[in-house]
């Protein structure tokens, strides 16, 4: 046996044991039950100094001053954490409560305060700056458990590609909502389908001419607002308060690059493209593609019964009545479900598998040939 064979032979069987392990720890939360999900979904990297009152998942690094999470929790019927980071998490103490626990992917030099009920955290890397006392901290994991930081970085890829989808899938609903503008109010009427669903397509410039929104849902169960424009600024007011709106009402951001909320926000939002920055209160769930937190995230998750359309299914209704620009795909027949998208993780280590086990057939086929 040559040297490529004893490397990739064992790397071979090692990837196939390792598969029926990746796809049990794998089996992520995706799409718009990530929404219900998590209070908070930052697909890269997330500076904080600021406060989650729910969930939160960080694809990248957590990092910033001192930052809160899980201060109104509830127990997660998927057994997530109050916090999962698939990087390292760095800065100042970042603050556990309600008992919700953590699930790192890297290092923690940062350090925990653990406050509450006993807490679970588990480490992939080291961890310091943190008083155990009566909670359970588990570190070195990657080095017991090689399935633990790839299976976290599978569960950031379903969610990376899901939330992806979910967007684009959102984007080409058809409206069937009007947005009217008097004397610089915003005034958004949903007119539900059969199903419930109220579908506004607005552009970036729509929202730059009014500066209060009015949101009528109207007996609404979901309430999509999609945004049209790279470069959007929200500085609103919402008249009557954020109203829950969060749990019926998602603002669908396909196109955005930058986003900039200087003002409390009322609606969950869906921006995975994203480098956001948050300067005030969000009442809803939120996903960014990075972000820089200075507003809190409230409890209010999205509570709606939004399924992924049929194959093939239209939405019905008319266009908006501002006359705006509109977002990408906007306006036009759904294209369906999400695209599903190869899950890296899982069909490396295959891949792996396949060619090693190629490689070695081959080399015994020559030796039994000689």
């Amino acid at each position: 046996m040559d040297f490529s064979t004893r490397i990739l032979f064992p790397a071979a069987l090692a990837a196939i044991a390792m598969t029926p392990a990746l796809a049990q720890q794998a089996g992520s939360v995706t799409g718009i039950d990530a929404l219900r999900e998590w209070n908070l979904v930052v697909l890269g990297n997330l500076q904080s100094s600021s406060e989650v009152e729910g969930r939160t998942f960080v694809g990248g690094n957590l990092t910033g001053n001192s930052s809160n999470y899980g201060i109104r929790a509830t127990s997660s019927p998927n057994g997530q954490p109050g916090l999962t980071v698939v990087g390292n998490i760095t800065g100042g103490h970042k603050n556990l409560n309600n008992g919700s626990g953590a699930v790192v992917g890297g290092n923690v030099t940062s350090g925990f305060n653990l406050n509450g009920p006993n807490q679970i955290v588990k480490v992939g890397g080291t961890i310091s700056n943190t008083n155990v006392n009566q909670n359970k901290v588990l570190s070195n994991l990657d080095r017991s458990d090689p399935t633990f930081g790839l299976g976290l970085q599978q569960q950031k890829a379903d969610l990376k590609s899901s939330m992806g989808s979910l967007s684009f899938e959102m984007a080409t609903l058809a409206a069937n909502s009007p947005l009217t503008v008097q004397a610089g109010r915003g005034i958004f009427n949903a007119q539900p389908n059969g199903q419930g669903l109220a579908v506004f397509d607005i552009s970036a410039a729509d929202l730059d001419r009014i500066g209060e929104i009015q949101f009528n849902l109207n007996g609404a169960d979901t309430a999509i607002v999609n945004v049209g424009g790279r470069s959007v600024r929200l500085d609103d007011n919402f008249l009557g308060g954020t109203n829950n709106l969060g749990e019926h009402v998602i603002w669908n951001f396909p196109d955005a690059e930058e986003l900039t909320l200087s003002t409390a926000w009322g609606g969950s939002v869906l921006a995975p493209l994203a480098d956001a920055e948050t300067r005030n209160y969000i009442q809803g769930s939120a996903v960014f593609g990075n972000l820089k937190q200075d507003g809190e995230m409230h409890i209010g998750t999205f509570k709606g019964g939004y399924v992924t359309p049929p194959s093939g299914g239209t939405s019905t209704g008319g266009d908006s009545s501002t006359g705006g620009g509109t977002s990408s795909g906007g306006g036009g027949t759904s294209s369906g479900g999400a695209v599903p998208v190869p899950e890296p993780g899982m069909f490396g280590l295959f891949g792996l598998g396949v060619a090693g086990l190629i490689l070695w057939r081959r080399r015994r086929a020559e030796r039994d040939a000689r």
